[in-house]
């Protein structure tokens, strides 16, 4: 079960107890708690619907251009579906014009997105709904194939017709109207996808091998079937040929690591793949020491329904900056302990493995590294901020990074020579080296 904070929070102090930054503005507070964000699922300190609740009042405190920007990149840079549309679900709340349908039509992304929507806008009660989102919603729909639409034509609460009707989307041109007049006459022709081809009552096995042969699986549906691909016999090698050739860019890690941790018989091959999405890489330069999160809180499963925790998530930033150059890697919880120098799944192994999870002491680990003589051209500490004793005043890096992987508030004070980072993007690297740049 999720640990709750139900008492008071003091502002001043982490959950733990840990000296906290200093009051935020509403803004950075936003953003801090939306980049980390699950929707709706519960976390180790707060409940889901107080954290979608903060949100939801801190939008309507922060000025309406800069909450549209969130909304986008945590769509577009970093992938997360859910909240982001819960953004502009509270920006349509608070703002109007222009702005609500914009950004309503940037952060739907997937056809599906259009009724998911319509469902968070009345999560509260039914409402009639505001013109800024009937042409942001509108404006979405001219934007989705007939193969979309179709891929995404689901017997829900609110289906897609439903949408049309509510919203009244102008068709671009004769084609599109005509797909239109399918989807309501329930007429339009399924696409040949993984998911109807194995609803249709074919040979599963013999599916899945034709799927694979023919290269019509993505990247992601492939490792996210690898167990159901084992458990109906498909032939091994042509899942490892499979994996072989996949183009898994922009693929995270932490979703290679999910794979791994359903499908273990291809471990090996997934491994592979994920470091082959790797390469490529600007090199970040110089020395790169990274002290990773893996007290008791950090076991935390990310959501409901999900195997992996934010150790995981963690671990896969460590293995994509492991990726970079020269990079050592420790973890701390009550003590500090150097890692060895691994790549890809072992390295995940050896920070799960190398203390117990207990306690939360950041200070102290960075003040071990620092009497340790320690010393590298950068310091990265990944983390969901919740320690007992707070931060250090001095990192051991040149330039020091606290990147947050959770939406707790409050988080810890990096007043003093830290830069904090929110969120365990893919651009973790990118952002490091070009503020690197900037600031030389």
């Amino acid at each position: 079960m999720a640990r709750q904070n139900v008492a008071a929070v003091n502002p001043n102090r982490t959950h733990e107890g840990g000296m906290a930054a200093p009051s935020q503005s509403p803004m950075a507070t936003l953003e801090r708690t939306v980049v980390n964000c699950l929707l709706f699922e519960n976390t180790f300190y707060e409940g889901a619907d107080s954290i979608a609740k903060r949100i939801e009042t801190l939008t309507a405190l922060c000025p309406p251009e800069k909450v549209a920007a969130l909304a986008v990149r945590t769509r577009t840079d970093l992938g997360l579906r859910h909240v982001s549309l819960w953004v502009a679900r509270c920006l349509a709340r608070t703002a109007h014009g222009k702005i609500v349908a914009s950004t309503i039509e940037a952060v739907i992304q997937r056809a599906d997105e259009l009724a998911e929507f319509l469902t968070l806008y009345w999560r509260d009660g039914r409402t009639p709904i505001s013109a800024p989102v009937k042409r942001g919603i509108a404006s979405a729909f001219r934007k989705f194939s007939p193969h979309a639409l179709a891929k995404y034509n689901r017997d829900d609460a609110i289906k897609l017709r439903d949408v049309m009707f509510l919203v009244h989307p102008k068709p671009i041109d004769e084609a599109q109207a005509e797909a239109w007049k399918a989807l309501v006459a329930g007429t339009l022709e399924s696409p040949d996808t993984w998911e109807v081809a194995l609803s249709s009552g074919a040979d599963k096995r013999e599916t899945w091998e034709r799927l694979l042969h023919e290269e019509k699986l993505g990247a992601l549906a492939l490792l996210r079937n690898l167990r159901n691909m084992e458990s109906v016999g498909v032939d091994r090698s042509v899942v490892m040929d499979a994996l072989g050739k996949t183009k898994a860019k922009g693929v995270l890690p932490f979703q290679f690591v999910a794979a791994a941790r359903f499908a273990p018989a291809y471990s090996r091959g997934i491994e592979t793949a994920m470091l082959h999405a790797l390469e490529g890489r600007e090199p970040l330069g110089g020395t790169t020491g990274l002290l990773i999160d893996v007290s008791s809180s950090m076991d935390e499963k990310l959501s409901g329904r999900s195997q992996l925790n934010r150790i995981d998530a963690a671990c896969a930033l460590a293995i994509m900056l492991a990726e970079t150059g020269d990079v050592r890697v420790w973890t701390f919880s009550n003590s500090v302990v150097e890692v060895p120098a691994l790549r890809g799944f072992g390295l995940v192994e050896a920070i799960h493995k190398s203390q117990q999870h207990d306690g939360t002491y950041l200070a102290g680990a960075v003040a071990a590294l620092v009497n340790a003589g320690k010393s590298v051209d950068r310091f990265i500490v990944i983390t969901d901020e919740q320690s007992h004793d707070g931060n250090a005043a001095n990192g051991i890096g040149k330039s020091n990074y606290m990147v947050n992987i959770a939406p707790y508030q409050p988080g810890l004070d990096v007043s003093r020579g830290w830069v904090r980072i929110n969120g365990f993007s893919e651009r973790l690297a990118d952002w490091i080296r070009a503020h690197e740049s900037e600031a030389a």
